[in-house]
This record gives structure tokens, C-alpha cells and sequence, in this order.
């Protein structure tokens, strides 16, 4: 399946997917404060103010993953447990690669949990290199929230 765009009548459904991958992959390892900003209403809020940035795949209304990009960076993964293993989250990586270069980056970054070991094997697999450990500001409704994070980079070839 090729990655798409997000329609905005598949908000509520993105919402739930980002809720319950993230909590799968994050609320055992980030400290409880965060876990309690991590609301279903909150993932809708901020994959509102994402909008354009977000590629989806899946049936409408049934993700089963996506890749939103922010600045340079890919700033948001997630892919439903069923995908994992499939190719999509490849596909959506790829796709969110050549989206950055689409834009003039060709230095990109994104940042992953240190805990978070399944993640750091899939993108270095992808090509990314393991960069510092930063205090890097999480978006939440209450502002940044500093927690350290793996940055990862990627040097990619320039459009023509």
C-alpha cells in the first residue's frame, strides 16, 4: 500500500491508532507525568495541528499506519501491531524521507526513547545513524516536555 494523504473525516481513527501505539511503545519508559498528558484528546489535537504534514496507509478510516514530518526531521511513526513486519512502516519512512528532500533538507533528523530498542534496529536498518543523547522538548497541551531522546540523522541525496 502506498502512503496518502490523511483525509480529515479519519481524524478520530488516526487519534485512537497514534493513543494506543504510542502507549504500547512509550508509557512504560517516559515518567507517569507524561502518560497522563498523553490523552486520546490530545493526540487528535495535535494531529490537527500537524494537518498537511501527516501520509497515512490503510482504508480510509482504518489506518494501520502513518509518518507526519516537521521542520527536517521526521517527527512522528507509528504503525498498528498487525503492520509491523509488513513493509509499511518502510514505506512510510521512505515516503517521509523523500517529502523532507521534496522541502531542501537533505540533513535529516528524528528523535526515538532510548528504551525504545525495536525502533532504533528498524531505522538503522533504514539507513539512519545513531547521533547524541539530547533533552529534546515533547509537544504536549502544557507546553514542551523535556525528556532525552536518541537523535538519529540521515543524509539524503538532493532533488534534481
Amino acid at each position: 500500500m502506498a502512503p496518502r494523504q490523511m483525509n480529515p473525516e479519519e481524524l478520530p481513527a488516526m487519534a485512537q491508532l497514534w493513543h494506543d501505539t504510542w502507549h504500547e511503545a512509550h508509557a512504560q519508559h517516559v515518567p507517569a507525568d507524561l502518560v497522563g498528558l498523553r490523552t486520546l484528546d490530545s493526540f487528535l489535537q495535535r494531529l490537527n495541528e500537524l494537518g498537511e504534514n501527516i501520509r497515512v496507509v490503510g482504508p480510509p478510516g482504518a489506518p494501520l499506519g502513518f509518518c507526519a514530518i516537521k521542520g527536517n526531521e521526521i517527527h512522528q511513526l507509528f504503525t498498528v501491531p498487525a503492520a509491523r513486519g509488513t513493509g509499511i512502516a518502510a514505506e512510510l519512512i521512505t515516503d517521509g524521507e523523500a517529502r523532507l528532500v521534496a522541502r531542501g533538507h537533505t540533513r535529516i533528523e528524528l528523535g526515538v526513547i532510548l528504551q525504545n530498542a525495536r525502533a532504533i534496529r528498524f531505522y538503522t536498518r533504514q539507513g539512519w545513524s545513531e547521533g547524541a543523547v539530547v533533552s529534546y522538548g515533547v509537544d504536549t497541551a502544557q507546553g514542551p516536555f523535556q525528556l532525552p531522546v536518541l537523535i538519529m540523522h540521515k543524509t539524503l541525496k538532493p532533488e534534481k
